[in-house]
């Protein structure tokens, strides 16, 4: 029991980072876990996993379907229909309590169906964990499964393993772990077994493997210091959990449009009501009828499932261009969008390693391409290759690929690489010399090799000459090539080796943020009878060539990053990977501007928050980021007033991706974990589609402004003439359901053609819109008094002109129904074009949908008119010709006047701004 108390102040379930065991040496690491290399025996596991619980994560409560859809009733609007819904029910006016309810329960309908799948972000990343792991208990190795791991077991690790836990390394033989899910960096880590500096960055705590990533190559062996929880990938969930969901700006200004409105219409309701009982004695049910006719005339109850529709409509053009949005309020988001948060690797970058230089005491050779395709023009000094380029270029090639364990392969998909990613560019090199790998290792078979191994950096292998005799062959770190190398080879021959200029051409390429490897060669006069050693390396090495590496920026990228800078759109690089890489990568892309500022997170840790909030502010490139880096800056950045993206494609990039008011995630090489915590994903994996994107969310905002300054002036003008009406003590000129006919029949044919009208010019050469910018302008708010006048004017003209015929009430009601859809209709040509003129061909012809929607409210305002079960369900009468050349000559009118404001308004905003410049 001493044990297991002891364990509890050991916790490997505690968060990563509380104890930084990458700090300890291993030996002082096994004795505070109190194991040894024969690891825990049976009943200390079963005490251990008591204590522990599963190396599994946590699973969080999940909202019932039930809940989720009593929750799209939480809303001040809905309330104020449901409420209006009762008043017609206690009345006994049972058509409008069903038309009332129907509107209510489509929009219920349609926020549930497109709410929820966040917690599935948590399953994918729980799904990164091993399924098994080898372990060593009872001083005998077994195969157990990775929930059954516990702090202090042994773990034995192989290429081609996924890591089960957060393990303290106590051994490793050329262990290299991939760890971009986590950190990012496409290249992956040298592991050695000697402790880091504590507050060591997460890439660089290179005596630790951290749960979820893979060992591509090597062996090793090391104590479970965390489980299920408490590892790094646990911390990212717990991360995820914390991140509070936002709402976007078009729904906050909703939101406080709801609420005014609903305060205003409960106190114009009352003092309506008041003065129709008090003053002109109107019977209490009449009233109470006349004042839901006010509520919903001036609700406008079509307008959630029309904006709603603009914005799928949005998805659908979205989804055609490879940006698929998994969360609908996304779309509009985007044409907000001031900054863009990238990550570097496979998203400005291909994830895909290549030589881009070769440095010979000649000059340097330049290598073309992208990906892994063997595909691309070799040049040196910007010239072709002349005949005496090739010997040297072949004699590079040929040991980069000789002393390589790496291969390429055609898939379906394109080229891949079978081994570790910079080897397969090594391969790739030599492909593009002209070279065939596979005849290249026949011809020249391997003989004995030195393993790469963290502590020498080098990789040592001979082979056998077809004419007889050997050649040993060294590829790795600079610095120990050039120790072994006495010579160096020229075109002309060899000569003594120039030690510092080699250095200085390292040194230049690595601040350049290039991976730099060495290639040097011996010739040996017959093959080796004993086993390489290291005395056969340590001299007498000649120097072919220094290789300088990168993960190249997408070609797609830099035409993106332009588009989005002439948009007013900023973009900002947050990678883990090495500052000097960081650096390169958006220097190439434009990004940093002049300044080539870079902020590691270690000097993020030590700036208090108004330097950090500075920083995030002004500086463009972030480098050695960790998970809480990025999820702090694009807080950051949000708290300041942005709008910000975040894009990313590994587990590191969930938590950020989630905060993001919109998160963008790879869909080819993303985890499934950060495409569950992101809004959008990039089925092409394209940095080109968020542009793209960002421009039908621009669009789509336009059309919702159309949307709303064509549906609030309509049912501002119908409420005016009921409380006008009302205030008067004169005959409503319309009843309450056939008010919801005309908004639903309108705004489920007229005001949803406005959502598929094209882009504005110039959509993506205008800055970003502010985020607290209203969505109902003040020339908007001009526009909706306006023609709601226009309405009220014309409603109540028409009205006096049927009852000063002494046409029966319903026959006038009927006019002013139609009245008020001609109406509707003529103002949609003129909305269109809200500050253009509308009186054009393309004006007038409109597009496809406008022509369809038109089409189909007149024939549904012929049926409420002349149909006889139409009749008596709304109170209608039929109309003869000259009512319904009167109806449309209103129409007219209201578009010759509209046509009249924009150009006074047009003109009083060239002089003002003309005065503006003097």
């Amino acid at each position: 029991m001493d044990q297991v108390n002891r364990l509890n102040h050991v916790d490997g379930r505690r968060p990563p980072g509380s104890i930084p065991w990458h700090a300890e040496t291993a030996e002082a690491t096994v004795a505070a876990f109190e194991t040894c290399p024969e690891g825990l025996n049976s009943d200390e596991v079963r005490r251990r996993l008591e204590l522990h619980g599963y190396n599994r994560m946590p699973e969080g409560e999940r909202r019932s379907a039930l809940s989720r859809f009593r929750a799209q009733f939480n809303h001040v609007l809905i309330y104020v229909l449901l409420g209006a819904a009762t008043v017609t029910v206690l009345l006994g006016h049972w058509v409008d309590t069903a038309v009332i309810l129907l509107v209510v329960l489509v929009n219920a309908v349609i926020g549930f169906i497109q709410e929820g799948r966040a917690e599935r972000a948590l399953e994918a990343l729980r799904a990164m964990i091993s399924a098994q792991a080898s372990v060593i208990r009872d001083g005998q190795r077994q195969t157990v499964t990775a929930e059954e791991l516990v702090p202090g077991d042994i773990v034995l690790l192989e290429a081609g393993d996924r890591v089960p836990a957060d393990l303290r390394l106590l051994r490793a033989r050329s262990l290299r772990i991939d760890e971009a899910i986590l950190t990012g960096e496409s290249v992956p880590v040298e592991k050695r077994t000697g402790p880091v500096a504590p507050d060591a960055a997460l890439g660089d705590r290179t005596c630790m493997a951290f749960s979820g990533s893979l060992a591509v190559a090597g062996q090793g062996m090391g104590v479970v210091t965390g489980t299920g929880a408490g590892t790094e990938i646990g911390r990212i969930t717990a991360l995820l959990g914390e991140v509070e969901p936002l709402t976007t700006p078009l729904v906050r200004q909703m939101n406080r449009f709801a609420r005014m409105l609903t305060g205003a219409l409960l106190a114009v309701a009352a003092f309506v009501f008041g003065i129709a009982v008090a003053v002109h004695g109107m019977p209490w049910g009449e009233a109470f009828m006349a004042v839901v006719g006010l509520a919903v005339a001036a609700i406008p109850e079509g307008l959630p499932a029309v904006m709603t529709i603009t914005l799928a409509i949005g998805v659908q053009r979205m989804a055609a261009r490879n940006a698929i949005i998994r969360r609908l309020p996304a779309v509009e988001t985007l044409g907000s969008v001031s900054v863009i948060c990238s990550d570097k690797t496979g998203t400005l970058t291909r994830n895909e390693m290549m030589v881009q230089t070769v440095v010979t005491p000649d000059g340097c050779f330049e290598v073309a391409g992208s990906g892994y395709a063997p595909e691309g023009e070799i040049r040196r000094d910007g010239a072709a290759l002349t005949v005496d380029d090739r010997p040297v270029l072949t004699e590079i090639a040929q040991g980069a690929c000789l002393c390589n364990d790496a291969g390429l392969r055609r898939t379906e998909a394109g080229w891949a690489v079978d081994g570790d990613p910079m080897e397969g560019a090594l391969v790739l090199l030599a492909m593009k010399a002209g070279m065939d790998p596979q005849e290249l290792r026949r011809r020249f078979s391997r003989v004995d090799e030195i393993p790469f191994d963290a502590q020498h950096r080098f990789m040592a292998s001979v082979h056998r000459l077809p004419e007889g005799g050997a050649i040993l062959y060294v590829k790795g770190a600079p610095e120990p090539v050039i120790a072994m190398c006495a010579r160096e080879r020229t075109r002309s021959g060899e000569r003594p080796l120039d030690p510092h200029w080699w250095t200085a051409q390292a040194d230049t390429a690595a601040r350049r943020g290039r991976r730099v490897l060495g290639i040097a060669a011996k010739w040996l006069p017959q093959v080796p009878s004993g086993s390489l050693s290291f005395a056969d390396v340590e001299t007498g090495l000649t120097m072919l060539g220094l290789l300088g590496l990168i993960d190249p920026p997408r070609e797609e990228a830099l035409a993106a990053v332009r588009e989005c800078q002439s948009a007013g759109i900023r973009i900002k690089m947050i990678t883990g990977d090495h500052a000097a890489t960081a650096w390169a990568i958006a220097g190439a892309l434009g990004i940093h501007g002049g300044d080539g500022a870079v902020i590691t997170g270690t000097a993020l840790d030590r700036m208090d928050d108004d330097r950090f909030r500075s920083a995030v502010r002004d500086v463009a490139v972030f480098a050695r980021t960790s998970p809480e880096h990025k999820l702090r800056i694009v807080q950051a950045l949000q708290a300041d007033g942005e709008v910000v993206v975040m894009t990313g494609d590994g587990v590191n990039d969930a938590p950020s991706l989630k905060q993001a008011d919109v998160g963008v995630a790879m869909g080819r090489k993303g985890t499934e974990a950060a495409k569950e915590a992101a809004e959008m994903v990039l089925a092409d994996d394209n940095f080109a589609s968020i542009v793209a994107a960002v421009h039908e969310g621009r669009t789509v905002y336009d059309n919702l402004k159309k949307v709303i300054a064509w549906t609030l002036p309509t049912n501002g003008g119908e409420a005016l003439a009921i409380i006008a009406a009302m205030l008067l003590g004169l005959t409503l000129p319309i009843t309450p359901v056939q008010i919801l006919w005309v908004n639903m029949i309108t705004a489920a044919t007229l005001g949803l053609t406005l959502a598929f009208e094209p882009p504005e010019p110039g959509v993506m050469r205008r800055p970003p819109r502010r985020l607290d910018e209203p969505i109902v302008s003040g020339f908007l708010v001009w526009r909706i008094v306006f023609v709601s006048v226009l309405f009220v004017v014309a409603t109540f003209g028409m009205f006096e002109w049927a009852i000063r015929r002494d046409l029966p009430i319903e026959e006038a009601r009927t006019i002013v129904v139609n009245t008020l859809v001609v109406l509707e209709i003529f103002y949609l040509f003129s909305v269109r074009f809200l500050h253009a003129p509308s009186l054009t061909w393309q004006g007038i012809l409109g597009t496809r949908p406008v022509l369809i929607g038109v089409g189909a409210v007149v024939l549904a305002q012929f049926a409420f008119t002349y149909l006889p079960p139409m009749q008596a369900l709304f109170h209608t009468r039929a109309l003869s010709f000259l009512d319904g050349f009167a109806v449309v000559a209103m129409g007219v009118a209201l578009l010759l006047i509209l046509e009249i404001e924009k150009r006074l308004w047009g003109r009083a905003s060239r002089l003002q701004l003309a005065s503006g410049h003097r």
